[in-house]
């Protein structure tokens, strides 16, 4: 007599190195989260494997989206707690938004003033007849001292 019952096959999770490879990061780095509290420990084999669900794949992504827009991991951390409480992150992602794109924007003003700067200095550097630099500068140019 054969057995019709037939009983579903547990559902695999990825190991640390699997799930490094689907999410483009290092091991190294898929642990450390764990250890910073972005990531929920993982379930253990009986040796001791970290066994990741596939919603962690999901978390990681969140992750690498926040810090391509510059937030900090604290950041981001504040923001997955938020979301795993299941409530709704974008009243503070735009908070933390408008706050970096008023630091980029700041950046951006600083790095238009260092160019024109450059541009400034390029354009005092003595192309032919060099004179000699006076003690303490680099270059005869008075833009440069």
């Amino acid at each position: 007599m054969s057995d019709t019952t037939t009983t579903a096959a547990p559902i695999r999770g990825l190991r640390v190195a699997e799930l490094a490879r689907a999410v483009g990061l290092s091991a190294d780095t898929i642990r450390y989260y764990e250890r910073a509290g972005l990531l929920p420990p993982p379930a253990r084999t009986p040796a001791g494997y970290r066994i990741y669900d596939h919603q962690a794949i999901d978390r990681l992504k969140f992750i690498q989206g926040g810090q391509r827009l510059g937030l900090t991991l604290h950041d981001i951390a504040d923001l997955l707690a938020v979301r795993d409480t299941g409530a709704c992150p974008c009243e503070p992602a735009e908070h933390l938004l408008r706050r970096r794109l008023a630091e980029l924007d700041t950046e951006m003003a600083r790095l238009a003033a260092l160019r024109t700067q450059m541009v400034t200095m390029l354009s005092t550097i003595p192309t032919a007849n060099c004179a000699d630099p006076t003690p303490g500068t680099w270059c005869p140019s008075p833009e440069w001292r």
